[in-house]
């Protein structure tokens, strides 16, 4: 890859991951309040656990691999991209309006199936946060399409930020304000004492979001290709399988969860637990999604580059480096990020913790290696592996909940994308193979293994004594990175220094 290249991946990396690290930051914010004010064991939090879930799975279907396969035909020669960006948006917002009018139609027996027939209320909202999601997607897309991540930022940060502030307001302000306004107390009530409000808040902050969108909306104006949108639908139906077996394997154990349990109640309240402790572990989400958001476009873009291959190759190592990064950090500094869960009733679910994290590293691995199907238009191969692995996740949930509870949902993720990416690896060396630096991966992987058996045996010290190790720890794992694949010659802002003083670890 060159070096103008990699410069270009790393300054979008660097923005989409401000957005996303900031606004993960500020949406975690959430979690100590919702911990706080709603206890364990009403089963509250297992209920925006599972919608939340709902929610994901929900963006899955109704964007229909349409945001890969805008990617994939904009980027294509001969292909008119005002025209294909035109006939995503309208694809997608037309399905997004009939599935809201469906909900809506069937309303009661949907709320009663999900076991909410007296509070019908978190089904529209959800169905229609779910339809508007899916819209600006498309236009999220286009943005990430026109290299514009300042504007991306801004839009998710107006999301964001209200619905920090409106969620401080239901659960700290309002409470205050019962007093003096019952009105407010009688809301609070009905709503399940909160949490139907945080749905509704989520609705109105991704409504408001939508007039961000004025310029990108006109683009709807640029026709419908009905011949074009055929043979996108045709390369999008096997990214929707992908996504929604890649989806099932991130929910399903967080929507059937209190359906495989004996008992439902009791299933809510173990729910919300492992959903409040799962929060912690999605810090190392933050950096896929970074990584995603500027690489897809990136690869995409310049698929018929001679070094594509090259660029594929790195950009798995310096995922894997930066995930272990990552996975080492928040398991290392475990002590302070445990109090992102307020009540500590939550606590006894942080065994999960290291599991669904290097589940997520293998989604993360998972994900680069989709790219050797994505690029040759055989995409049909992601949704047959991704198939494998949710079977391998649904059998272990399904074999082990009723007697392990949740931690079988978080070995079960471990298991199905770890599957996931092992058939990724070893068919798409022989589809398509790339040269990935497997023995610098693999020192990388030894060294954390090493430095992770120290941080165990030291972790029942006292915690000051702990953070001192673990950090020496971090010390040197970047002490390694900053000598073998990063100089700090190289870096933005500091190397400059560096550089001048011909000082390089």
């Amino acid at each position: 890859m060159s070096q103008s290249k990699m410069a270009t991946l790393a300054k979008d990396t660097a923005i989409y991951g401000i957005s996303s690290i900031a606004g993960r930051f500020l949406n975690y914010l959430l979690v100590p309040l919702h911990t706080r004010f709603i206890n364990p064991a009403s089963g509250g939090y297992g209920i925006v656990t599972e919608m939340y879930a709902w929610a994901a799975l929900l963006f899955v279907l109704l964007t229909f691999g349409m945001e890969t396969t805008f990617f994939r035909f904009a980027g294509k020669e001969g292909e008119n991209e005002q025209m294909v960006y035109s006939t995503a948006l309208r694809l997608v917002g037309s399905v997004a309006l009939f599935f809201i009018a469906l909900v809506l139609l069937f309303l009661d027996p949907i709320s009663g199936f999900l076991g909410y027939p007296d509070h019908k209320e978190y089904v529209v909202c959800f169905a229609i946060i779910a339809g508007l999601d899916a819209f600006q997607a498309i236009l999220f897309s286009r943005l990430r399409q026109q290299h514009r991540p300042i504007k991306f930022m801004t839009l998710k940060m107006a999301f964001i930020i209200p619905n920090v502030l409106l969620n401080v307001f239901v659960f700290w302000l309002m409470p205050k304000m019962f007093g003096f306004m019952p009105a407010l107390e009688t809301i609070y009530i009905k709503y399940n004492y909160g949490v139907g409000l945080i749905f509704i808040v989520n609705l109105i902050c991704t409504f408001c979001v939508t007039f961000g969108f004025i310029k990108e909306l006109k683009g709807i104006s640029y026709g419908f290709d009905g011949k074009l949108a055929r043979r996108m639908l045709a390369y999008a139906w096997p990214i929707l399988l992908l996504g929604l077996v890649g989806i099932l394997n991130q929910v399903f154990d967080k929507i059937a969860f209190k359906h495989i349990v004996a008992d439902k109640t009791y299933g809510e309240v173990q729910l919300g637990i492992y959903g409040a402790c799962c929060k912690i572990a999605m810090l190392l989400a933050l950096l896929t999604q970074a990584f995603r958001y500027a690489y897809e476009p990136f690869v995409f873009g310049g698929s018929k580059d001679k070094d594509s291959a090259e660029t594929l190759a790195q950009g798995m190592k310096f995922f894997i480096i930066f995930g272990i990064l990552a996975f080492l950090g928040v398991m290392f500094y475990m002590p302070i990020f445990r109090y992102l869960v307020t009540n500590h009733d939550y606590w006894v679910g942080l065994k999960v913790v290291p599991i669904v994290m290097l589940a997520e590293l293998f989604m993360g691995i998972y994900f680069n290696l989709s790219f050797w199907y994505k690029l040759i238009d055989k995409t049909w191969w992601g949704a047959v592996m991704s198939g494998i692995g949710a079977a391998v996740m649904i059998c272990i949930n399904w074999i082990f909940v009723p007697r392990y509870g949740y931690m079988a949902c978080a070995w079960g993720g471990f298991a199905g994308y770890g599957t996931c990416m092992l058939l990724s690896y070893f068919i798409g060396q022989k589809k398509s193979p790339i040269n990935y630096p497997l023995k610098d991966i693999f020192k990388y992987v030894l060294l954390a293994a090493l430095l992770y058996v120290v941080y165990w045996f030291c972790k029942d010290l006292p915690m000051w004594i702990s953070l001192i190790i673990n950090t020496a720890l971090i010390g040197i794992y970047l002490g390694y990175l900053f000598r073998k694949d990063l100089p700090l010659y190289s870096l933005p802002v500091i190397g400059k220094y560096f550089k001048k003083r011909q000082f390089n670890l």
